[in-house]
């Protein structure tokens, strides 16, 4: 067990699986205790007694970021529970891959749910901690991607390429509006990482995996635990002049 975050509360959206939990897990190993916020309460009470299990401080809450007002009681929960929230991990996110020119109500409904979820959920559970970490003079960490600058070279993405660009737009407006409150804000761009949210896409798109590795240079796609050290960093005072600004885990994607 590390230091690095010792005397932190988190909360880690969607950590039931993947980069969330990754994150979560990486983030007790380094001393903070960590609240798992996931829509899906078994996942987050499978991640929570992990963490537990290996010595970690840990607790689940069950939360849809679609959800204001759950996000509110959410938020006054882990408050009442545990104390006043010094981490947040904005990463709750979803994709979907159905093209412009497909079935309209179908378009219609993907665009507004990746929407929701990855850019008014950000907003929902950042506003419902803000309190707290304004008098913790807390750290927000929002999960972007490659393409938060990029469209890649695929089809269908344009939610999420949305959405993408959108978290930087949060990013920088909260880095700026937080800031004198003594938040820093900032954001983490991966590239292709191997998650259960993807697993099926990747499966059932070899051609477009190799197109993405054939342009990173390191030449494989990440593991959500490429993820942890850049988080570490972003919420312990290694980076206490740092914010609103993304730091790319993305192989070298955007290098060339």
């Amino acid at each position: 067990m590390g230091e690095l975050l010792k005397g932190h509360l988190a909360a880690v959206t969607g950590a039931g699986s993947g980069i969330g939990q990754a994150i979560a897990q990486g983030f007790a190993e380094e001393g903070a205790k960590v609240i798992i916020l996931d829509v899906n309460s078994e996942n987050a009470a499978a991640t929570a007694e992990a963490i537990k299990s290996n010595g970690g401080a840990a607790a689940s809450v069950a939360v849809d970021v679609t959800d204001r007002a759950a996000c509110k009681h959410t938020a006054q929960q882990v408050t009442n529970e545990h104390g006043q929230l010094s981490i947040l991990v904005n990463n709750a996110g979803i994709n979907r891959r159905t093209p412009l020119t497909g079935e309209t109500a179908q378009v219609e409904r993907d665009w507004d749910d990746i929407i929701d979820v990855n850019i008014k959920g950000m907003f929902n559970i950042t506003h419902a901690f803000v309190e707290p970490l304004r008098a913790t003079k807390g750290r927000i960490i929002n999960i972007g991607s490659i393409q938060s600058f990029v469209h890649v070279r695929w089809p269908n993405s344009a939610a999420y390429t949305t959405s993408k660009h959108g978290v930087m737009g949060l990013t920088k407006s909260f880095a700026a509006e937080l800031g004198p409150d003594g938040v820093r804000v900032n954001a983490i761009g991966p590239g292709l990482v191997e998650t259960p949210l993807n697993e099926e896409t990747r499966r059932n798109n070899p051609d477009m995996v190799a197109m993405v590795m054939g342009h990173t240079p390191l030449g494989r796609a990440a593991k959500p635990a490429d993820i942890v050290g850049p988080a570490v960093f972003l919420a312990s005072d290694m980076s206490a002049y740092v914010t609103g600004g993304i730091i790319m885990v993305d192989g070298g994607f955007r290098s060339v």
